[in-house]
């Protein structure tokens, strides 16, 4: 049995496949490495960029934004600021001042603030403030380079100089993750192959994958918004699915060697069985993914599309790629062992897994209690999950965003980090100045992740110095500022600024809390219910984005959760024609996912070692990784189910007995499940490394799952609850059982 049925079209396709790479090895392989040297280059020559705004269609945050884009063009240009501190007395004004001159003549910088008592970015004694930097390019232009542009620019304003906002966004530090992960898988590969030909052809159809599929992504940055994160996850995924295919496929071709089969008949029959079932178990986690498309969310269908594209090219890999390379190297897989495999057959002793599958089976009742009960325990703390945002605060200590948030909640209070922009419109038009009537900057930049200070009441006077122009009064912004700073956990209303056209006015509020606090999104829907007049009221920028983003993602987790079980479960019914199998697969998945979300809970919500990953306390768990994470995990946990079934049913089709179908399913798949589960764990556990808070949650998540499900539900769940199903377990409708295909 394999997820192929033999003589079926699959199979037929699969062994066609494997037919190819035996007659031409060296095309197939001439052609992956010509995609990925042309792949490789168009990245290097047109770069590949990650845009992280957040965006949420239909809400009424997403509705504010776009009319500040309609009403104050430019808004859509990157915000950052330059926080100037001086050790010995109030700021040198002239250097300031002289700072946001030089910054302003730096390309794709359309205007600076400076920092100002009257705009609340300077504070009282003087010391400190920060300018504000608004790009004409959005946060995916703002690279490495332009950002040390900016901060050259600004050293000799003040003794310390720090970036804030967009300028101290933290770069991808996966490169030790990535080292780290690639050493484990090594180590783990030449244990289970006992020789370094054998251990190095996974990795390198893994670095391969990772090429073309990481290089797709970085490209499709041009056409698409793809936030940074996207790149980090497709390269854990990648990793793991690449490592763990080719480890299957190879295990598969060196048993056929081991029996006398020839090369060419073994890479065949290694194609059209292990290879059909790599990309069943493959097409499972795509599915699962695609299921994050009904989430109405954009950041979670593009983590859904790209964490997909880049399983497809590890599956692609291993069916075409990898079989071509074993036909090159032949007995030649055994090269450079690092152990000598015994010529001569010893007696085999059942493994460990044979051995704890003959106790389960035999007592089956206590087993499956005593797993279900732990399994429990680890998933209480979800009942009490919450869904927040993380933001600069929540980073490593000692990094640059961590800093500059830190300083500027201590200057300006914890607010200053996550600015709430109101908009309303205004109709009948309100009266404008002469000198307004042009399109000027935006009003603060609800693409950054930092604050941003518009000019006082919109009107004129310099970039550089901030200084007020000439105020209209309208009684509706009157009332709509004198409102506003009554709203409890308001700390300060700036200034507002009126449109060039008089159809909108915007007004910069600083909550008393920080954009992560949950008190901030409570600010935010109390502003939104404000009345003032009859204007219509909008409360926009990242802070109200991410409150909007954690609200949707709430309210359709039941939906993707549902469509992601039904589908998968739909899968496992096509390959294995049981149902009962088929929603026990579903049950066991979800045990696994519920156990990596009391696990979250406990280390980031409830700070739980939290230290050991690297952050300083608890943060809040950020709102969309609980359902990015129930997708990728019911996709990868099916695939060791199918392996596992596979085998399982192979036995089952030729005994007929309950028992030893499940004992030598088990035995047959326990070594190599392991090490591609350990290889998983140790790859995901690795990008816990990161600074990025999201990353952390997405890597442990991902490694407690893996580990739970490759050890207390395959080696006790699983086997306890097929032996307490007997023959149920391969039931189809209209077919008895006994009487098997």
């Amino acid at each position: 049995m394999s997820a192929a049925r033999e003589g079926g079209p699959v199979h037929r396709w699969f062994t066609g496949a494997g037919r190819l790479a035996v007659r031409r090895p060296w095309w197939t392989i001439s052609t992956w490495l010509l995609v990925t040297v042309a792949v490789a280059a168009m990245v290097v020559t047109f770069g590949r960029p990650v845009d992280d705004d957040t965006t949420m269609p239909g809400s009424a945050a997403q509705h504010g934004r776009d009319l500040l884009e309609i009403h104050f063009p430019g808004t859509g240009g990157a915000t950052g600021q330059i926080i100037v501190r001086s050790t010995d007395g109030p700021l040198d004004e002239e250097a300031v001042r002289a700072a946001a001159d030089r910054i302003e003549e730096l390309d794709h910088v359309d205007a600076v603030t400076a920092p100002t008592t009257e705009a609340g970015s300077l504070t009282a004694d003087r010391d400190t403030g920060y300018l504000t930097v608004q790009f004409d390019v959005g946060p995916r232009d703002i690279d490495a380079e332009l950002t040390a542009a900016v901060l050259t620019a600004a050293a000799p304003a003040a003794d310390e100089v720090l970036p804030g906002g967009t300028l101290a966004r933290p770069a991808a530090d996966t490169r030790r993750s990535e080292a780290l992960g690639i050493g484990v898988a090594l180590v783990v590969l030449v244990a289970a192959f006992g020789g370094l030909v054998a251990a190095g052809l996974p990795l390198l159809t893994a670095l391969l994958t990772l090429v073309c599929g990481l290089g797709a992504i970085g490209l499709a940055g041009h056409l698409t918004a793809v936030p940074e994160v996207a790149t980090t996850l497709a390269t854990m995924i990648g990793l793991g699915v690449g490592i763990d295919y080719a480890l299957f496929m190879i295990t598969r071709y060196r048993s056929l060697l081991t029996t006398g089969v020839p090369v060419p008949e073994a890479i065949v029959t290694t194609v059209a069985s292990s290879g059909s079932a790599v990309a069943f178990a493959g097409g499972t986690v795509i599915v699962a993914l695609a299921g994050l498309a009904v989430a109405g969310v954009p950041i979670l269908a593009t983590l859904g599309w790209t964490a997909g594209l880049i399983v497809l090219v590890a599956v692609a890999a291993a069916v075409t790629l990898l079989p071509a390379l074993l036909m090159v190297l032949g007995h030649r897989i055994d090269a450079l062992p690092i152990r000598r495999r015994p010529h001569v057959q010893r007696p085999v002793r059942p493994s460990m897994w044979a051995a704890l599958s003959d106790r389960v089976t035999r007592r089956p009742w206590p087993y499956a209690l005593a797993s279900t009960v732990l399994l429990l325990v680890v998933a209480a703390p979800v009942t009490v999950m919450t869904l927040g945002q993380t933001d600069a605060g929540d980073q490593p200590p000692g990094s640059a965003g961590r800093i500059g948030h830190d300083v500027l909640a201590a200057e300006f209070g914890p607010g200053i980090t996550g600015p709430l922009t109101v908009i309303a419109e205004l109709t009948p038009p309100a009266p404008v100045p002469m000198t307004l009537r042009s399109p000027s900057p935006s009003p603060g930049g609800h693409t950054s992740a930092g604050p941003a200070s518009p000019r006082p009441s919109g009107a004129g006077g310099t970039a550089a110095t901030g200084t007020p122009g000439p105020r209209v009064r309208d009684p509706r912004v009157d009332a709509l500022v004198k409102a506003l700073t009554e709203v409890p956990g308001v700390e300060r209303v700036h200034p507002p600024r009126i449109s060039s056209d008089g159809q909108a006015v915007t007004v910069r509020v600083i909550p008393e809390t920080g954009p992560g606090d949950p008190a901030t999104v409570a600010t935010a829907e109390r502003i939104a219910a404000v009345k003032a007049g009859r204007l219509d009221i909008y409360v926009t920028g990242q802070t109200a984005m991410k409150a909007a983003l954690a609200e949707r993602v709430g309210g359709r987790m039941p939906y993707v959760i549902g469509l992601v079980v039904i589908l998968a479960a739909l899968l496992v019914l096509a390959a294995f024609r049981a149902p009962v199998v088929a929603v026990k697969a579903a049950v066991m998945n979800l045990f696994s996912v519920a156990a990596a979300y009391g696990v979250l809970t406990a280390v980031f919500q409830w700070g739980w070692g939290v230290t050991l990953v690297g952050l300083s306390g608890p943060v809040p768990i950020e709102s969309y990784v609980p359902m990015l994470l129930f997708a990728l995990l019911f996709g990868l946990s099916m695939d060791y189910e199918v392996f596992l079934l596979t085998a399982v049913r192979e036995s089952w089709d030729a005994t007929g007995d309950n028992r030893t179908s499940v004992r030598e399913g088990l035995a047959a798949t326990g070594v190599v499940i392991t090490s591609a589960a350990l290889i998983m764990v140790c790859v995901f556990a690795s990008f816990v490394l990161t600074s990025s808070p999201v990353v952390k949650m997405t890597g442990l998540g991902l490694a407690v799952a893996i580990a739970i499900d490759a050890t207390i539900i395959r080696g006790l769940l699983v086997p306890a609850t097929m032996a307490m199903l007997g023959r149920a377990n391969w039931w189809t409708p209209g077919r008895d059982p006994v009487n098997r295909p």
